[in-house]
């Protein structure tokens, strides 16, 4: 049990987990207080953990096929995006736990369409739009189905509210507009750079932990939010609709070496993603769904209370799929449409953590 805080950190590298792009993953995705956070917590004791992700998008997938004229022409977007969680993990019981997921966004995004369009026929300027501050709270509690002191594995459920606190109508500059091209405006940035996206959302998690030996632990999460609110009320840039409040969904398995001195060496795969249609509510409103899947080698080390994990999580497979509006015009016009999305290769993900208490 000693290194498993090691292996805890590796879930919370993936706190508030994104997509690496356009397809993106908000507010309490994957692992946002995750149960495995709190496998090792006592009753009344907390751990405090702060992590931090960056990635930078550029590749366009319209389905899994890659568009790699956007990046020989000059026209890809380009979103550079940064994200800072704070994470309460508190031990109510050896078994029952609370926890809470503070998040912090700095998104940056560059483009040509959104500013006198693409080359041939617009102008091929690039400009830039930012936005950022605090995202989506998530508040949770959850469950392990057996006593930590009599099983050397474990299953845990995980119940979670996801709020709707961060900004999901911010405005930037955009340049070149109107029918001439030669206005300047202030308008809502795109949805990929939203800190929020305006709904409540109620997520469930499972997960297990399963000890192999004395140094080799395998261990899985499942994550689906319920976004049930159909759309936020915030029109996109061209006027046409507007943001949805989309499910999201992801799941990772990996396998732990934890080594004597401290150090822990992991590797695993992941999936997440956004699907086209939610479980619960309406479909409508602006979405890029897809998913992507990931390898993902990582290090930690645990000293103590102390614990501190890295892990570079690389893009394998990226699908953009078909959304609700695109399903919906090819049956209206009987023409294919499909939309797409911009990707990253990989992204970076630090965490520190201690635990307070017994």
């Amino acid at each position: 049990m000693k290194y498993l805080f090691v292996l805890i950190l590796s879930f919370f590298s993936l706190n508030y987990l994104y997509s690496q792009g356009c397809v993106a993953v908000r507010g309490g995705s994957m692992c946002s207080g995750s149960p495995g956070s709190s496998i090792n917590l006592k009753a009344n004791s907390y751990t405090v953990n702060i992590g931090y992700r960056y990635f930078q998008s550029f590749r366009h997938f319209r389905g899994d096929h890659e568009e790699k004229y956007r990046m020989e022409e000059g026209s890809q977007v380009i979103n550079t995006s940064h994200f800072t969680d704070i994470i309460f993990n508190y031990g109510l019981t050896d078994r029952i736990f609370f926890n809470a997921l503070v998040p912090f966004v700095a998104h940056h995004r560059t483009s040509m369409y959104e500013h006198g369009g693409n080359p041939p026929a617009g102008l091929a300027k690039r400009y830039a739009t930012e936005a950022g501050g605090l995202a989506d709270v998530r508040l949770g509690v959850g469950y392990w189905l057996f006593n930590p002191k009599e099983k050397k594995f474990n299953y845990a459920i995980g119940l979670g509210i996801k709020l709707p606190t961060g900004r999901y109508n911010a405005e930037d500059s955009f340049y070149n507009q109107g029918t001439n091209r030669n206005q300047n405006r202030l308008s809502v940035v795109d949805q990929s750079i939203q800190p929020g996206d305006g709904g409540t959302g109620i997520s469930l998690e499972l997960q297990g932990v399963h000890p192999i030996g004395h140094h080799i632990t395998v261990n899985a999460n499942l994550f689906y939010l319920f976004n049930f609110q159909e759309t936020n009320g915030v029109k996109t840039r061209g006027g046409t609709g507007e943001f949805s409040c989309p499910d999201q969904m992801a799941a990772r398995v990996s396998g732990n070496y934890n080594h004597a001195s401290g150090f822990s060496f992991s590797f695993g795969g992941r999936m997440e993603g956004i699907p086209s249609s939610d479980i619960f509510g309406g479909d409508a409103g602006f979405r890029r769904p897809g998913y992507i899947i990931s390898a993902e080698p990582g290090i930690g080390y645990s000293n103590g209370k102390f614990s501190a994990f890295a892990s570079l999580p690389i893009s394998l497979y990226r699908n953009r799929v078909q959304s609700y509006e695109d399903k919906l015009s090819t049956s209206q016009t009987g023409v294919y449409r499909q939309g797409d999305a911009a990707f990253a290769d990989y992204m970076v993900n630090l965490s520190i953590g201690y635990k307070f208490g017994k």
